[in-house]
């Protein structure tokens, strides 16, 4: 079976980790995503419950009409204090602990947040759940914390470097995981796959994060 992994659409607001809902491109991404997987034959949507993921969902699954199941597992790994603040604000309050990411020594959590470990604890077993629900071809709208801890989990890549995988994921990327039913585990097909996007500029990162001021955290 197939896991298609999709980063939810762009958001309304650039405010870390705050639960608010697409704004008009992220709608255009969620209905590309839906149409490009169309010839995947998409049998059952999952998605976390954060509105960006929950309403990428259902602007994309207007092209399946399957079952949406909703897992709060799935969420966003968890930014702890640095939530709600402007990626200025993170800079300045949190220069030592961007400092000490950087390096990747360490699967470090965010301050009173979440690290890789505990995201993989969390969702894998959502993952096992999709892996044993007898549906072939399953679409996943997450986040991109989730798809770089559970691609890194699957390469079996130390979790102190899962923040090599992808800088800045595309809003509504899609990342592909192939199940291995002998060996009880998937395998990455593709990551961060944005075909569907590159007609249309606007829609991609660098259209919009530097003029903004923003990077990933």
């Amino acid at each position: 079976m197939r896991i298609y992994l999709i980063r939810h659409g762009r958001q309304c607001s650039r405010l870390c980790n705050v639960n608010v809902a697409l704004c008009e491109k992220g709608y255009t991404q969620a209905a590309l995503v839906g149409k490009r997987l169309i010839p995947a034959k998409i049998q059952a949507v999952y998605s976390s419950d954060l509105l960006r993921a929950l309403e990428t969902a259902q602007a994309a699954n207007r092209y399946w009409k399957v079952e949406h199941f909703i897992r709060t597992e799935l969420r966003e790994i968890s930014f702890g204090a640095m939530e709600g603040l402007s990626e200025a604000e993170i800079s300045f309050r949190y220069k030592d602990f961007k400092i000490r990411q950087d390096r990747m020594e360490e699967d470090l959590p965010y301050p009173e947040g979440e690290c890789a470990a505990d995201v993989i604890r969390r969702a894998e077993p959502v993952f096992q759940e999709m892996a044993e629900s007898g549906y072939e071809r399953i679409a996943v709208v997450t986040h991109g914390g989730v798809i770089r801890s559970m691609a890194a989990h699957y390469l079996e890549i130390p979790l102190n470097k899962w923040r090599i995988l992808g800088k800045d994921l595309e809003n509504c990327g899609i990342t592909e995981l192939l199940w291995n039913e002998k060996k009880k585990s998937f395998i990455l097909e593709r990551f961060n796959d944005y075909a569907h996007l590159e007609s249309h500029p606007e829609l991609l990162r660098n259209a919009w994060a530097e003029t903004e001021g923003w990077e990933s955290v």
